[in-house]
């Protein structure tokens, strides 16, 4: 049995990860319990815990609010994981963060995914700031796992749920049609958080998201076929969509580094299934 911590124990992560690993020692956190932002607040409460593996699920993830929160954004992204850093390396517990595709541009030809040895050039606040969170838990802690995810669902609000809703009120919906990337199940996430700490893989960044790619649009008929919802489907441009924060075309991720340590990942179209197995269970 190890003791872990888990920040930002709310949210749709954490509450997949607190699941996954239910047979341990659990501290969860969420900011009344723990102010990931403040130095002295984390030494202290990791210094009296003493958890073997820290698990940031604590991140400012509204995407277009982050453009007009810069100073909020960069404190939760960045400051925070290098606090939980410093902490863990005091103590020697490993640290696993939570970072995503936005921490490059988005305009990588879509032949091509990207893998964890290309360039970052993140070009919203979000992507900045998670990318200053990466760079802070390189310099501070010896060891980490940075799991770099994308198009996130799970037990919260998400796009899923958001087209469910939609599906059912309207006889039409416009989804943009030329940002390709693998939607990602909170649940696969959490498991292979656990494979990578069972296996003990090396330390490093890792690219995970459910196997395959897709487009939203492509995503949204998915949703569709498998709830035989009869609501069409319209592809439109992300140029048609204008959004405060710039969204990448491409957000596909190489997972080929977590295969080749013998990591398990379900296929984006499975877990879909199985989420929305969850969900009819769950409304019932």
């Amino acid at each position: 049995m190890r003791k872990i911590l888990i920040t930002g124990a709310n949210g749709m992560l954490a509450k997949a990860v607190r699941e996954k690993f239910k047979e341990n020692q659990l501290i969860c956190t969420d900011v009344e319990e723990l102010d990931i932002t403040n130095l002295e607040q984390v030494e202290e409460f990791v210094e009296k815990e003493k958890p073997e593996y820290i698990i940031n699920c604590a991140a400012f993830t509204a995407v277009d609010k982050a453009e007009e929160c810069y100073d909020l954004a960069e404190k939760i992204n960045a400051q925070g994981p290098k606090n939980l850093a410093l902490a863990a390396e005091k103590v020697d517990a490993t640290l696993v963060h939570i970072s995503t595709d936005y921490v490059f541009d988005g305009d990588l030809d879509i032949t091509k995914s990207y893998t964890e040895q290309d360039k970052t050039a993140p070009v919203t606040v979000y992507g900045i700031t998670k990318r200053h969170g990466e760079e802070a838990v390189e310099q501070n802690c010896k060891k980490y796992y940075i799991f770099r995810t994308a198009w996130l669902y799970g037990d919260g609000n998400n796009f899923i749920r958001t087209m469910l809703k939609l599906g059912k009120e309207k006889e039409e919906v416009s989804v943009v049609n030329d940002q390709h990337g693998s939607p990602t199940y909170s649940v696969d996430l959490a498991n292979i958080i656990y494979q990578a700490m069972e296996k003990k893989i090396p330390y490093g960044i890792y690219h995970a998201t459910n196997q395959g790619f897709t487009t939203w649009y492509e995503l949204t008929k998915k949703i569709y076929e498998l709830e035989s919802l009869s609501c069409r489907v319209k592809p439109v441009t992300s140029e048609e969509f204008v959004r405060p924060a710039k969204r990448p075309k491409n957000s596909m991720l190489s997972k080929e580094k977590l295969l080749a340590q013998g990591v398990q990942i379900p296929n984006w179209e499975d877990a879909v299934q199985r989420y929305l197995k969850e969900e009819n269970a769950r409304v019932k």
